[in-house]
């Protein structure tokens, strides 16, 4: 519908020119967007603003010239002048009963564009510690993450999701000693736990299962040697527990890669990621020595000081092995590459960016600061499980609420604002649930075509896309689709090809919620106010049914997009 109305528009001013109604040496690019007041149109333009000079006339008298062009075209239905010289245009019943032929063609592929044009972008989230279980934040990234691969790849991009897991540092020697003291306690020893220690019930329980697997010869081991092998042990066992648990959300990673690894000597030259890393940016001239320690030019590159990489003891910063991971990232041949991180890391912006341009990759890092979600029970605040007395955890929203509510929901709001979670509206079954709203229409849909295809009792299994296909002819008589809810459910089911486009650009997968309700709210007004299956009336019910297939079609595509699920009965 953009490539239609920027072709009305352009065609227009070239006939105008043509007629020597106006005077231009070429045409101009033609923009058109959507009013942000439906009364206005569906498309509006300022060319006629923007080509004034050059035309040596009054934008308001450029636009009316335009605009006369234009009126009367099979594909308008109204376009007027407002203001200083804004051309708004209403297109025609008959462009919009097209969309549900473009709509059910395309069929799952419906919206997509070609924004990514094929370029490889590298999407990074979740990158939870593998000490523990992850906390509800950690489940937000997760849809956040995902859903935006999603709309990425929807939108032209080839996409790989990455899990960067921290099993480099004091966080996992810490988790290690905390394992071995609960496991030293659960033999009858006493031991003093250590202070920094890692306090959940999980520890003790990963102790638990050591104990039952392996007996009490770790009891009298050497401290080092107990603590490494319960390390690599309990290790294993939360990764492997963290991608099951995001798993069951409909998340799964092409890539788990590990911060050891950049720590890990080459066979080949016997030297690390990280220490090569550091040499490109000594030889770029982006280093300097101070105190004993190595420092990062970070300031020259926009941060506000400059960082440290290597420490005056020898030992490496976080900060350096980031920097070494990212070099990776760039070395595997991302054209861009997203990380989404916690609220917690909002000052390591700069300093990342700032590394990257140092690498030669300026403008092809985007950062994600995700905030933090509160949850709530019928208003409210819930902090502890009611299972575990500790804090409650993604793994246990999950379980409470199912994996398409928590995705729908932790999506709903921007990435920028903290989410409130409602964990009772989540469960609700009624139209004040969101994503219950949504699904409904989808189920509704369906139920409408067994019926119409006479297969409407719960006993039967029934191919709905089949069902569809045998039901709706490709030559319905669509020019029926006419009256206003009709035209805003064809309107609505437009839209969607641009909500893609800016949903990928902005990395704002709320977008597709939004979309996704008001199409429903839309496809719900047409069902009351149109009868879909009329027997006296075979016409009319066959161009009905097309675009309640085409509905279908939508409203699959979109929650599919947030990894949701189109249910065929509810």
């Amino acid at each position: 519908m953009r490539e239609l109305a920027t072709t009305l528009v352009r065609d227009a001013l070239a006939a105008a020119v043509d007629a020597g109604d106006v005077v231009l040496a070429e045409v101009p690019e033609v923009r058109v967007e959507r009013p942000r007041d439906p009364s206005h149109g569906d498309w509006a333009t300022n060319v006629a603003m923007v080509s004034a000079k050059a035309a040596a006339m009054n934008p308001r008298q450029l636009a009316e010239a335009i605009a006369a062009r234009m009126s009367g075209h099979q594909d308008v239905a109204a376009v007027e002048v407002a203001g200083p010289g804004f051309i708004n245009i209403r297109l025609s019943a008959n462009a919009l009963q097209r969309v549900l032929t473009e709509v059910r063609l395309a069929g799952s592929g419906y919206g997509r564009v070609d924004e990514g044009g094929g370029r490889r972008v590298q999407v990074e989230f979740v990158s939870a510690n593998p000490v523990g279980p992850m906390h509800v934040g950690h489940g937000r990234w997760a849809a956040l993450g995902d859903s935006m691969a999603r709309v990425l790849a929807h939108a032209g991009w080839l996409v790989e999701r990455e899990f960067y897991i921290n099993d480099q540092g004091v966080q996992m020697d810490t988790f290690a000693k905390s394992v071995a003291a609960r496991y030293l306690e659960l033999c009858g020893r006493e031991v003093e736990f250590p202070e920094e220690g890692y306090r959940g019930a999980y520890i003790t329980e990963i102790a638990r299962e050591i104990l039952q697997d392996e007996g009490e010869k770790w009891a009298d081991a050497e401290p080092s040697g107990r603590e490494s092998h319960f390390l690599e042990r309990a290790y294993a066992q939360v990764l492997a527990h963290l991608e099951h648990v995001l798993h069951g959300m409909g998340v799964d990673f092409d890539v788990w890669f590990s911060e050891r690894s950049l720590h890990v000597a080459s066979p080949a030259d016997g030297v690390t990621a990280v220490e090569r890393t550091l040499a490109r940016l000594k030889e770029a001239g982006h280093t300097y020595e101070h105190e004993g320690a190595l420092w990062f030019r970070s300031t020259a590159l926009g941060d506000d000081k400059d960082r440290v990489l290597k420490k005056a003891d020898g030992s490496y910063t976080y900060f350096a092995a980031d920097i070494a991971y990212h070099a990776d990232k760039y070395d595997r041949g991302f054209d861009r590459v997203i990380n989404i991180w916690g609220a917690d890391h909002h000052g390591y912006v700069k300093r990342m960016e700032a590394a990257v341009a140092a690498l030669g990759h300026e403008g092809k890092l985007t950062i994600v600061i995700g905030q933090l979600v509160n949850l709530f029970r019928g208003g409210e605040v819930v902090r502890m499980s009611k299972r575990t007395g500790e804090m409650v955890t993604f793994e246990d929203l999950l379980d409470e609420v199912g994996p398409d509510a928590a995705r729908y929901f932790f999506l709903r709001r921007s990435t920028d604002q903290a989410l409130d979670f409602d964990i009772a509206l989540a469960k609700e079954q009624s139209s004040e649930n969101p994503v219950f709203y949504v699904q409904y229409a989808h189920a509704r849909i369906c139920a409408i075509l067994r019926k119409a295809a006479g297969a409407d009792t719960a006993d039967t299994t029934v191919d709905i896309a089949a069902t569809a296909t045998a039901l709706v002819a490709g030559d319905a008589p669509l020019h029926l689709l006419a009256s206003e809810p009709e035209l805003a459910l064809m309107r609505k089911l437009a839209e969607f090809p641009d909500v893609v486009e800016v949903a990928a650009r902005q990395l704002a997968p709320n977008k597709l919620t939004r979309y996704a309700e008001e199409l429903a709210a839309s496809f719900h007004q047409f069902y009351t106010q149109c009868r879909v299956v009329d027997p006296d009336d075979a016409d009319l019910t066959a161009a009905r049914l097309y675009a309640v297939d085409a509905t279908r079609i939508a409203l699959a595509t979109v929650l599919g997009l947030v990894g949701v699920s189109a249910p065929e009965r509810m």
